[in-house]
């Protein structure tokens, strides 16, 4: 199961606004050892985050998304929600008891939309003003409010997904071949990615910098620590052997 985000907003995409939650989000799966596979930044658009969602709740993912769970005509997200799994748009029975109490009268007429989930949801709990987000599936809604997103990611990751949690985390190791060509190391690069599968590869070539004024690449593995050892060690000798300088990066 790998992890991804989905991130919705207008002002993000029309530089209104930062975006903060990227960052945020990479920081709290690496406090867990957990890494952030893919993301997707969407406007205020029904047609695209319906598509998104449909995307999210297929692919087996563990998905968060972010804004547009408000009770505002721009706020999207829960019937779209409720599109992409072809069911009713409902009022959680446990949210509409949260959202009369803090509002009493003023639950109506607007305000309870916003205890409005796809049929089947499960709430997650909100520790800034009780407002739910909710989830179905391995598909997981929070506001787009930072200081209230942030800790109920935090509650759906230590509450559901314990065991994803990775003692020992991946990292990420590189080292740089000096006047290195893509080109003519591509035969190298895929015999590693075949001997180490689990470790990711990356080559990034650089045509020289202040640094390095040559041209180079700087090679890396990422993943388990033993293991990237063993694979950047064998890249190396690799790249001695063909008669390029190797720098490490540490």
């Amino acid at each position: 199961m790998q992890v991804a985000a989905i991130i919705i907003g207008d002002e993000l995409l029309s530089g209104k606004r930062q975006d903060k939650h990227l960052q945020a989000l990479i920081r709290i799966l690496a406090a867990r050892g957990m890494r952030l596979a893919a993301a997707e930044y969407l406007g205020d658009d029904p047609r695209r985050i319906e598509a998104a969602l449909k995307r999210a709740f297929a692919s087996g993912d563990l998905v968060f998304s972010f804004g547009g769970i408000g009770a505002t005509p721009d706020d999207h997200t829960r019937g779209c929600a409720a599109r992409a799994l072809g069911v009713e748009l409902v009022v959680h029975p446990e949210a509409r008891a949260i959202i009369e109490e803090r509002f009493g009268e003023e639950a109506y007429p607007h305000r309870i939309n916003m205890g409005a989930f796809p049929l089947g949801a499960r709430l997650i709990p909100n520790p800034v003003n009780r407002i739910a987000g909710f989830s179905v599936h391995d598909v997981h809604f929070v506001p787009g409010f930072p200081a209230m997103a942030w800790p109920m990611i935090e509650w759906v990751l230590d509450t559901h997904y314990p065991h994803l949690r990775n003692d020992v985390p991946d990292v990420e190791r590189s080292v740089i071949a000096i006047n290195a060509r893509e080109g003519d190391l591509i035969g190298l690069m895929e015999a590693l990615s075949a001997r180490y599968p689990t470790l990711k590869l990356s080559s990034l070539p650089n045509f020289g910098n202040e640094a390095i004024p040559q041209m180079h690449i700087e090679f890396g593995f990422s993943g388990q620590p033993a293991l990237v050892d063993i694979a950047l060690s064998e890249l190396e000798k690799e790249l001695v052997k063909r008669g390029y300088e190797v720098r490490s990066t540490a």
